[in-house]
């Protein structure tokens, strides 16, 4: 079996609640008839295209080779390319892309569930937590801010049957705009620390003690910040402190040091290599690789199974089409030290459910892994029709 071409696609429906979503997918064909399916993980913030034109330069090293060789194809991209080596979010986007199209293929080859390729299903369904909840949680989104918005949103996902959640309660001003570095960085005055403690209060009283509640960085803050809101932080049983500074070792072990709190990291760290240090110095207790920018199953699976030596939970990021969504449910099946699952308001809204065939949604807080062959899920007509589609031959 050959690879014979490769259709790296860019779909830009530009909705009017997310102007700059922009997924890049890619599908990959063979000479049996049998084809996969990947994304690069990087259809928010700025690099979508970039990752576009990766895809394609990358697809032009495959062609003709045995899909079947996951590890061979991803030690040519890794190594062949000069710039792979180390990581980077737009590189190993387009080497993710293609390694889980390459996964998909072999999983339909031989008839399973990827997760079988990967050691077999540990679990039957996923613990998840409804995230981002500043952006609300329905069908479109609806920035929170005020105190009634984040206490709305958090008791909406709780009648749905969740028992966790996640908020980025530092991302709107109670005036109506988002912040700005200026006003989230360096030492906080005292209005901006109430402002973020007397969210994550009002939401914990409205949730009560047994939801528990993951407060979302995005790494927009420092180490000086996260000391100063963790410190507060601390009485509301918080579940983890997720990327309490920029991804950065020596300060995630400074914040972890001062608060003594669980810290989650992983989205921006893009290869094994990346999280050791992590690992070694005990700073991070759940590590979140995105498999469609962290290099692909192939290596999500070494780094997962890295944090498995050092006693660290893995809780895959999920912030893409309902793609990606399937490809992470596929590892964190297989994994021992699998924490929980990230459900994204994203995979709530109608532009990204069109993009793929299946819709995976959670049923009282828990999702139910795909046992279709492959990754348990495929692109629509949609993407081609509605996209710009390069093939690589």
């Amino acid at each position: 079996m050959k690879i014979t071409k490769v259709d790296a696609i860019q779909i830009e429906d530009k909705p009017a609640d997310q102007p700059g979503w922009r997924p890049i997918v890619c599908r990959v064909y063979t000479d049996t008839g049998l084809y996969g399916d990947g994304e690069a993980a990087i259809a928010y913030g700025v690099g979508s295209t970039a990752a576009y034109g990766m895809i394609q330069d990358l697809a032009k090293l495959i062609i003709g080779m045995n899909p079947l060789d996951t590890e061979v194809i991803w030690e040519k991209l890794y190594k062949s390319t000069f710039w792979a080596q180390n990581g980077g979010p737009i590189v190993f986007a387009g080497i993710s892309a293609l390694d889980i199209a390459l996964w998909d293929i072999k999983g339909k080859y031989f008839n399973v569930p990827v997760y079988q390729l990967l050691g077999g299903k540990m679990r039957d369904k996923l613990r998840c937590y409804a995230s981002q909840l500043q952006f609300g949680w329905g069908e479109r989104k609806t920035p929170a801010y005020q105190i009634e918005d984040y206490v709305a949103n958090a008791k909406k996902a709780v009648s749905e049957g969740y028992d966790a959640i996640k908020i980025d309660f530092f991302t709107f001003d109670p005036k109506g705009y988002r912040y700005s570095s200026e006003e989230t960085t360096r030492v906080l005055d005292p209005y901006h620390v109430h402002v973020v403690i007397d969210r994550l209060a009002a939401v914990r009283e409205a949730v009560g003690p047994d939801v528990d509640i993951i407060m979302e960085n995005h790494s927009y803050i420092d180490a000086q910040v996260a000391v100063q809101l963790g410190e507060q932080a601390k009485k509301y049983n918080i579940l983890f402190f997720e990327e309490p500074t920029t991804p950065n070792p020596k300060m995630n072990k400074f914040v972890c040091d001062k608060l003594n709190i669980p810290i989650a990291q992983g989205e921006r760290i893009y290869s094994r290599w990346g999280y050791a240090p992590y690992f070694e110095d005990g700073s991070i207790q759940l590590i979140q690789p995105d498999v469609g920018n962290c290099g692909g199953l192939t290596e999500a699976k070494k780094i997962c199974d890295l944090a498995y030596i050092y006693d660290v939970g893995v809780q895959a990021h999920v912030c893409a089409s309902p793609l990606s969504t399937a490809v992470a449910l596929q590892l964190e099946a297989a994994i021992p030290n699998f924490t929980i699952h990230e459900h994204h308001v994203y995979n709530r809204y109608d532009y990204n459910k069109k993009l793929c065939k299946y819709d995976y949604q959670p049923v009282d807080g828990y999702i139910a892994v795909p046992d279709l062959p492959g990754i348990g899920n495929e692109l629509t007509d949609y993407c081609f029709t509605n996209g710009k589609v390069t093939t690589i031959e």
